[in-house]
């Protein structure tokens, strides 16, 4: 089935990643520079319409005066992508009930940005790849593998089998994120808005970490809590590299 792509970038990244066949771009009449996004577009029908007409196909996701009909992302079985050879130092991302679009969005684009290896969630009580979350994702979802499984407590205990580290993200735990290592094959947990991780996820973790905030604010955004662990994760591998 087709999906949408709305969004000078994410159309621009959707259409030079090659992860999926574009079929048709749709253009603003009269829009002016979007020539890399021609470019790119080299072979697949354009098609110049009006503005109502743009704003019906990106389903209500602000467009820019661009909107790509391409072929669905490519959604990976973690049975089977758990297989595959992982390098030393690999990260992942797992998404417990992450339900807000521009939240799972946003997590791809840091999971992308960081050299994550995939960002895996469960087919149910998840945002779907909807147009809102691969325009949050800013090109992010053609870049890093999006896998789904049945829950993400059996997604922990493949991960374990194929070598990751369980890390959970819990406002009470002991042990902060910049106590930990996490320069291995690690897994971030991401718990939903509001509620944190649900209790059988949290058990399959190997160890629970927290970040500090020394302000009067406890918490943070699902997606900025994902972006400070991801780049923790960078800062820590980029440093044991450089020390070699």
């Amino acid at each position: 089935m087709p999906q949408r792509v709305a969004g000078r970038i994410p159309v621009l990244e959707a259409l030079r990643a090659g992860k999926r066949k574009p079929r048709r771009l749709y253009l603003l009449r009269d829009t002016r520079g979007i020539d890399a996004i021609r470019e790119a577009a080299r072979g697949v029908p354009i098609e110049e319409v009006s503005r109502d007409r743009l704003d019906d196909l990106s389903e209500g996701v602000v467009h820019q005066g661009v909107v790509l009909e391409a072929e669905s992302l490519p959604l990976f079985r973690v049975e089977a992508w758990v297989k595959r050879e992982f390098p030393a130092q690999a990260v992942v991302v797992v998404l417990d009930c992450i339900e807000d679009p521009h939240n799972f969005g946003a997590i791809v684009r840091t999971a992308a940005a960081c050299g994550a290896q995939g960002v895996l969630f469960a087919r149910d009580r998840s945002a779907p790849v909807s147009p809102a979350a691969v325009k949050s994702a800013a090109g992010g979802m053609e870049h890093v593998d999006l896998v789904e499984g049945a829950n993400v407590a059996r997604m922990l205990e493949l991960l374990k089998e194929a070598g990751f580290w369980i890390a959970g993200f819990e406002v009470d735990a002991e042990q902060t994120l910049w106590q930990a290592d996490l320069t291995g094959r690690t897994a971030l947990v991401i718990g939903s808005e509001g509620k944190g991780m649900r209790r059988l996820v949290s058990q399959g973790c190997d160890f629970h970490l927290r970040i500090p905030l020394p302000g009067a604010i406890t918490a943070l955004n699902a997606s900025v809590s994902a972006a400070i662990a991801l780049t923790e994760c960078l800062r820590q591998r980029e440093a044991k590299k450089n020390s070699k």
